[in-house]
């Protein structure tokens, strides 16, 4: 199986985790001072999310021979074919939806979480990034 798309999808991740590292704090006073930070905050999260549904989706139908119909079952395909472990496909996929929801919801309502919402994404997609890149390492075929 080629795994290059794979490759190509987590230097994008890479580098939308960096940048969201580099934004500085995301505390009530910045996102009122700045409220377009919010929304590209949001919108890298959303992008993450779709890359790794691409990646998953892509792991999945090369091993599973399935093709998940939504991010969060492409985690637990994901889960299942070993490229993540069980909590980061829980901590990608909470049961209040996914970060960049989470994050669209509280930029108005609560801004004070806004900063550990994205925190816990953060840390989720490093890891997430990690370890497919271990997995893809490992896997047969050219990567």
């Amino acid at each position: 199986m080629d795994w290059s798309p794979v490759g190509h999808r987590l230097h994008t991740m890479r580098k939308s985790i960096d940048w969201l590292d580099a934004a500085g704090p995301l505390d009530a006073a910045r996102l009122a001072g700045d409220p377009t930070i919010g929304l590209v905050v949001e919108r890298i999260l959303a992008l993450l999310d779709g890359v790794a549904f691409a990646i998953n989706s892509h792991v999945a139908s090369a091993v599973l021979g399935e093709t998940p119909g939504s991010p969060a079952s492409s985690l637990e395909a994901a889960r299942r074919t070993g490229l993540i472990r069980d909590r980061t496909a829980r901590d990608l996929a909470p049961a209040d939806g996914p970060p960049h929801v989470l994050l669209q919801l509280c930029l108005d309502s609560d801004p004070d979480e806004v900063a550990a919402i994205v925190a816990t994404a953060l840390a989720g997609y490093r890891d997430y990034v990690r370890q497919v890149t271990c997995w893809t390492a490992a896997a047969p075929g050219p990567g």
